[in-house]
């Protein structure tokens, strides 16, 4: 009696539903089509649900905003690295061009100032009633014991040795060799040139002998008593043959008189700019000279 009533209630557990499942799918999704359709129907025609639907979007905001930052950040993070980039390289670009112009300038720079000296030297020979010529330095040696120039110009040119060299501000030396195509000329700072000169202010004649120092020279044989000041220009006096007069040779800026020395100490600067020119006018005298004659027919 017992077993029968425990298999009859074995029977009717196993007929009984574990889970109460509602109505089925299909009744669900006809429910909720409906729904919709009467939402959307109420919402075009009556204006009841607009507030409900803006309440809805104030409270969803926070949401969407948090799901679509991820993405705000990467796109960010992409354009500022790739703004970084074009940055980085525009800065490249800008530098090279600066760097070539800047080059550029330099060039523009040392050739208007080039133009400038040739322009002085084009005035000088037009002032001159010599025939000159234009020549180049090739290499200079300013040795103390030795202040030499190369010239582009020689013999084809009809350089000749003992030719006298100046330039826009005053005389620079002399040809001391000539070869076919260059020369090499002796400036007046050199220690063992010796040029006749003469104070413009008194006629004073004097001798200006090289120091060595590009920037030096001096005045030898003067006694003390002459009437010589610091200021006074000189200017080659003629005298030797080898110089035409009154060209520019220098300024005095010292005199000493020692008490018993025989001769005054005097120095002057040279008015040509000897450690830095870069041309060079070769006089030619005119025919008539006959000093200038004679060295031009034994060079």
């Amino acid at each position: 009696m017992r077993t029968l009533v425990h298999v009859l209630d074995s029977r009717s557990f196993i007929k009984t539903p574990l889970f109460n499942l509602g109505p089925s799918p299909f009744a669900r999704l006809a429910v909720l089509g409906f729904l919709s359709m009467a939402l959307m129907t109420v919402d075009h025609r009556l204006p009841h649900l607009q507030e409900a639907r803006a309440t809805l979007a104030l409270v969803m905001y926070p949401i969407q905003y948090a799901v679509d930052l991820p993405i705000r950040a990467g796109i960010w993070l992409t354009e500022q690295f790739a703004l970084r980039q074009l940055l980085i390289q525009e800065n490249q670009r800008l530098r090279k061009e600066h760097t070539h112009l800047h080059a550029l300038l330099l060039q523009f720079e040392a050739l208007e100032q080039e133009n400038a000296r040739l322009r002085e030297l084009l005035d000088t020979s037009q002032r001159l009633r010599t025939e000159v010529l234009i020549a180049e330095l090739l290499a200079v040696d300013l040795d103390p014991f030795r202040q030499q120039l190369v010239l582009n110009k020689g013999r084809l040119h009809q350089v000749y040795e003992g030719q006298p060299l100046i330039n826009a501000q005053g005389v620079v030396g002399q040809v001391l060799e000539v070869n076919a195509l260059h020369s090499i000329a002796v400036l007046i700072s050199d220690p063992s040139h010796a040029l006749p000169v003469l104070v413009n202010r008194t006629g004073l004649r004097a001798l200006a002998v090289g120091t060595g120092h590009p920037q030096r020279l001096e005045l030898r044989y003067i006694p003390p008593s002459e009437d010589i000041e610091v200021g006074d220009t000189i200017s080659t006096s003629g005298l030797g043959g080898r110089f035409p007069a009154d060209y520019p040779v220098a300024r005095i800026t010292r005199v000493e008189r020692v008490p018993g020395e025989a001769f005054a100490m005097i120095e002057a600067r040279p008015f040509a700019l000897l450690d830095r020119s870069r041309e060079v006018l070769l006089i030619r005298p005119q025919a008539g000279d006959d000093a200038a004659s004679d060295d031009a027919s034994d060079s």
